[in-house]
């Protein structure tokens, strides 16, 4: 049975936020979380991982290594992202064709898309761990996991969910302590946002519209609305939950202080940028964020990737929102 596009289009966006790109091209379909990562007591001594090593991906399926990874396949750019801050970079033998950051990144040997990588260029790199997001095409995990190949498949939704995938990471891959020290420099960029608005009462704080794709907004339980949160303002999709499609009704009625989007996105029928989209739409110019001129475009990978720039984007939105406290 075909699936509707509008119940379709929730987890394409999801799916953008593993594999975002400068383009604005979107990836598809997040399996749901079930399960955090675990490990159990016997694995780690000193900061130092003992292998075997058997952890549980957020799918709650079992992974087994060996032995400590020396050739590393990531298949999402999130997860790059956050291998490399680990100062894997030697070790990472393959990255898929979204793969930007670091730059070192893009000199990486290709192994296709985020949702469905080549099985044939995976094998080709000879990887002894293959980490992908959780659009990962189920198939090709399963194709890869009959080879015998370690797959661990990620799906971090908030802030805390990212912090205890990195950990996992560093478990993972013998790399904990500096596992420990990407959390903390993360954490103290939350903490410093946090300290800067602290003064804002709750009366005053201002109201946000974030717009990531054409149409959609997101409500609760994903990171990209904790981070509104954490920058002292109140996102108007948060009596929602994930993925939305907008209702311009309701944001005409919310009446946002600020309206954020992400730079780089286009309409894929229209060709039209999303932040013209915005501009333009009937009776919006009555808003008092557009009158005011308080529209940002953020960087979508910062906004997007569920690793160590995370709070970077943070950052940045707590700029947007609140520019004459957060520096």
């Amino acid at each position: 049975m075909k699936r509707s596009w509008k119940l379709l289009m929730p987890m394409v966006i999801a799916a953008s936020l593993v594999g975002c790109t400068g383009n604005g091209n979107t990836q598809t379909a997040p399996a749901p979380k079930t399960e955090a990562p675990q490990t159990t007591p016997q694995e780690t001594t000193a900061k130092a991982t003992v292998y075997p090593l058997t952890v549980k991906d957020s799918t709650g399926k079992e992974v087994t290594l060996q032995k400590e990874p020396q050739r590393i396949v990531s298949t999402s750019p999130g997860e790059t992202e956050i291998l490399f801050a680990l100062g894997l970079n030697d070790r990472i033998v393959g990255v898929s064709d979204y793969d930007d950051y670091p730059a070192e990144a893009a000199t990486k040997p290709k192994v296709g898309g985020v949702v469905k990588p080549s099985e044939e260029a995976i094998l080709a790199q000879s990887p002894d761990l293959v980490i992908g997001g959780i659009s990962m095409d189920e198939p090709v995990a399963a194709k890869l996991k009959t080879l015998g190949m370690p797959v661990y498949v990620t799906h971090p939704q908030k802030m805390d969910e990212i912090f205890d995938n990195i950990l996992a990471m560093g478990v993972i891959t013998n790399r904990q302590e500096q596992a420990e020290k990407v959390v903390a420099s993360m954490k103290q960029d939350i903490a410093r946002v946090q300290e800067a608005v602290k003064a804002v009462k709750p009366e005053d704080k201002k109201k946000v519209y974030l717009e990531f794709s054409p149409g959609w907004t997101v409500g609760k339980g994903e990171f990209l609305d904790e981070l509104i949160s954490l920058a002292g303002a109140t996102n108007i999709a948060a009596d929602t939950q994930g993925w939305n499609p907008i209702s311009e009704e309701k944001i005409l009625k919310s009446d946002p202080d600020v309206i954020l989007y992400a730079k780089g996105i286009t309409d894929d029928k229209t060709g039209k940028k999303l932040e013209d989209i915005i501009a333009n739409r009937n009776g919006w110019d009555k808003m008092k964020a557009i009158r005011d001129k308080q529209i940002f475009g953020m960087e979508q990978n910062l906004l997007s990737r569920p690793g160590p720039r995370i709070t970077q984007g943070l950052i940045e939105v707590a700029k947007a929102i609140y520019p004459d406290l957060v520096k």
